[in-house]
C-alpha cells in the first residue's frame, strides 16, 4: 500500500504512520513542519510532505502514486480554548474534507479512510449505548467541533453518492496513547496527574480507546470497510474516578480523593476562560470541555469488532504506555 496521511504528527496521525512502516507500507506523511516532523518521527522511512489543511491545492498533487488517503486531520484541539472558532471548524472539518476527497479522486487515489468522531453518536432511545444508527446526542449543537463533525459526515455521504471514490468513516472515542506530542486534552490529564496538579475527581467519563487500535481499525478499514459505512472504534467506557485509579496503579502517585461538584468545575471553567481571553494563554478546562465528559454518552464498537476484526487494549495497558512515553521524552517534571 502507498498511503497519504493528513494529520500525521497528532495523536493518531503518528501511530498510524508508525504502524503502516513497521506493516511494510509507504508513507507519506502531510505536515505543517518538515523539522519538527523530523524529529516526532525519528528514523522512520517516511516522506514528509509540507503542507496545511487550509491550502490544499497547494500539495494535491503529492497525493498522485498514493492508493489510500488516511484524513485524520481535523480543527479540534484548539477549539477548546476562548473565542470565536467556528469559520475555522467549518473551513478545516467540513469542507475542506471534501475538496481534500475531490482532489484524491483526481489524482488516482483507490480509497479513503476518513476520521469522524464518537461524538457525533448519541445513546439510543432506551438509554442504551449508541450505534452507527443512533441520531446526534444533544451536545453535538452546543458543542461545535462535534457539530462540524456531523456536518462533515453529511458532506461525506453526499459526496460518496455523486463520485466514485469509496470513502469509509472510522470514528474514535476518547483517545489516549503514547506519542501524544501536543499534547491532547487526554495527554494534559495524564501530564496533570503525573505532576499533582489535579485538585480532584470531577463528574463524568467516555469511551476511552488507545490511538494504536484506532490505527490498526484504520488499516483494516481499507480491506474490509464498506464505502459510505461508519464504524465507531471507541474501546471501553471509564468514568473519569475509574481513570484516575488507573493511574494510580500504573503510576504510584495517589489519585486525588476530593470531588468537585459539576457546578464547581462549570465556574472555574468560565474563570479559566475569561483568563485565556484577556492574557491570551491557554487554559487547561473549558466548559466544553467538562460538559462533554459530564454528558457520559456511552457506544457500542461491536460492528468495528465483527467486521473489521479489531479488539481492544485494556485501558491499564494504554495508560501505563501513555505514562512510560511521557517520563521516557521528559515530559514529567523531575523524571530521568
Amino acid at each position: 500500500m502507498n498511503a497519504f496521511i493528513t494529520g500525521s504528527t497528532g495523536l493518531l496521525g503518528n501511530n498510524l504512520v508508525r504502524l503502516l512502516v513497521e506493516q511494510g507500507h509507504k508513507v507519506r506523511a502531510l505536515v505543517r513542519s518538515p523539522e519538527k516532523a523530523s524529529k516526532v518521527f525519528g528514523g522512520l522511512d517516511v516522506s514528509l510532505v509540507k503542507g496545511d489543511m487550509n491550502r490544499i491545492a497547494d500539495f494535491a498533487a503529492e497525493m498522485e502514486g498514493c492508493s489510500v488517503l488516511f484524513h485524520t486531520a481535523a480543527y479540534f484541539r484548539d477549539y477548546y480554548q476562548p473565542g470565536d472558532h467556528w469559520e475555522q471548524l467549518e473551513k478545516t472539518n467540513v469542507s475542506g474534507t471534501v475538496e481534500l476527497l475531490s482532489e484524491a479522486e483526481k489524482r488516482g487515489i483507490e480509497k479513503a479512510i476518513y476520521v469522524s468522531s464518537a461524538g457525533v453518536i448519541g445513546r439510543k432511545p432506551n438509554g442504551e449505548a449508541g450505534d452507527e444508527s443512533s441520531l446526534p446526542p444533544p451536545i453535538s449543537s452546543s458543542n461545535l467541533y462535534f457539530k462540524s463533525k456531523v456536518l462533515a459526515e453529511q458532506a461525506v455521504q453526499d459526496f460518496v453518492k455523486t463520485h466514485s471514490l469509496p470513502v469509509v468513516l472510522v470514528l474514535p472515542g476518547f483517545m489516549f496513547g503514547p506519542g501524544d506530542v501536543a499534547p491532547t486534552a487526554s495527554g494534559q490529564i495524564i501530564l496533570d496527574y503525573l505532576n499533582r496538579k489535579l485538585p480532584g475527581i470531577i463528574d463524568g467519563g467516555a469511551d476511552i480507546v488507545d490511538a494504536r487500535d484506532v490505527a490498526q481499525a484504520m488499516i483494516s478499514a481499507v480491506d474490509r470497510g464498506k464505502n459510505g459505512e461508519r464504524y465507531i472504534v471507541a474501546g471501553n467506557y471509564l468514568d473519569i474516578e475509574d481513570i484516575l485509579k488507573a493511574l494510580e496503579q500504573v503510576t504510584g502517585v495517589p489519585s486525588p480523593k476530593m470531588r468537585i461538584p459539576h457546578p464547581v468545575i462549570m465556574a472555574y471553567a468560565w474563570v479559566s476562560e475569561v483568563y485565556g481571553r484577556l492574557t491570551g494563554k491557554p487554559i487547561l478546562v473549558s466548559r466544553q470541555g467538562v460538559q462533554t465528559l459530564h454528558t457520559e454518552t456511552k457506544v457500542d464498537s461491536s460492528k468495528a469488532c465483527r467486521e473489521l476484526g479489531i479488539s481492544f487494549r485494556q485501558p491499564k495497558t494504554t495508560l501505563a504506555d501513555e505514562v512510560n512515553w511521557y517520563t521516557q521524552n521528559g515530559y514529567v517534571a523531575g523524571a530521568k
